[in-house]
C-alpha cells in the first residue's frame, strides 16, 4: 500500500529542507535519543525517520545497518499523517503493511510504534521503535516516545538556530573584511591625494615657485612665506667645477 501525502506536501517539503538536516553526518546529540527510546521501548531498533519527497532517511539509527529506504515502503509515511504516535501491533496480519518488503523481508517487521514530528502543524518525520515480534507499548512508554520526540524536535530546532547564528556571524566577518578594505583603499586614495596636493608647481625657466594664489615666486621667498625654515646660499659640487671651469 502506497500512502497518502499530506495535503501540506510542498510546504512540508520546504520546511523540513530548511532545517538542512538530511544527508549530514550522525550526531551524539540525536543518537543519544535514539538510544533511549530503544531502552525504555525494550525495542532493537530505534529510528529518527525524515520523510523526504521520495524516501525516508535515518538521521540516526540504532539496530538498522541503512540510512534510508524508499518512501513508499515507509511506515513512518503512514505515521506523519497521524496527529498522534502511530502503532502497528502485527505488520504480517495488518493488510496495509503484510506484503511490504520490510516485512516479508529483512528486517522482517512486526512492532512498529512511531510518534510524529510536527513543528508548526508539519509532519517532518517521526520517532519511532520497531521490533521483530508482535507486541504493544506500555502507557508509560508511549508517554516517554512521546515526550522524546519532542526533545529531537527541540534539537532540530537548536540545530537550525546554531546554523543561522553561524551564517549571521560569517556574514557580519566578511561585512567587516570588507569595510577594513574599503577603508584601507579609501586611506591610500586619501594619502595619493595628499602627496597631489604637496606637488608645486615649479618654473622650468626660472625655478620660480606658483603658490595657491598664482603668484609666482623666487623659491626661497615661498619658503619663508609657508614654513619657519631658514633658507642658506650654498653652492654645490657641480656648480662649483662649472664656475671654476
Amino acid at each position: 500500500m502506497n500512502p497518502a501525502k499530506p495535503a501540506n506536501e510542498q510546504q512540508r517539503l520546504a520546511t523540513l529542507h530548511g532545517y538542512k538536516i538530511l544527508d549530514t553526518e550522525p550526531e551524539a546529540a540525536f543518537d543519544d535519543l535514539t538510544l533511549l527510546a530503544s531502552h525504555i521501548c525494550e525495542t532493537p531498533v530505534a529510528l529518527i525517520s525524515l520523510i523526504d519527497a521520495d524516501r525516508q532517511w535515518f538521521k540516526s539509527r540504532i539496530g538498522l545497518s541503512v540510512t534510508e529506504t524508499s518512501r513508499d515502503i515507509a511506515f513512518c509515511a503512514s505515521a506523519i499523517l497521524q496527529s498522534d504516535v502511530f502503532i502497528v501491533a502485527d505488520a504480517s496480519q495488518d493488510e496495509r503493511f503484510a506484503e511490504n518488503p520490510l516485512v516479508v523481508s529483512d528486517p522482517k517487521i512486526r512492532f512498529y510504534a512511531g510518534a510524529t514530528l510536527q513543528t508548526d502543524g508539519q509532519a517532518l518525520g517521526t520517532l519511532c521503535v520497531l521490533d521483530r515480534v508482535p507486541r504493544e507499548l506500555s502507557l508509560e512508554q508511549l508517554e516517554a516516545l512521546r515526550a522524546l520526540s519532542r526533545q529531537v524536535l527541540a534539537q532540530l530546532e537548536l540545530r537550525r538556530n546554531l546554523l543561522s547564528l553561524e551564517h549571521s556571524l560569517a556574514a557580519r566577518d566578511r561585512a567587516e573584511a570588507e569595510k577594513e578594505r574599503t577603508l584601507r583603499e579609501l586611506k591610500a586614495a586619501l594619502a595619493n591625494i595628499h602627496t597631489l596636493e604637496g606637488l608645486l608647481p615649479i618654473c622650468l625657466s626660472c625655478k620660480k615657485i606658483q603658490d595657491q594664489k598664482g603668484v609666482w615666486q623666487p623659491f626661497e621667498y615661498y619658503v619663508r612665506a609657508h614654513s619657519e625654515a631658514k633658507v642658506t646660499h650654498k653652492i654645490c659640487p657641480e656648480c662649483s667645477k662649472a664656475i671654476s671651469a
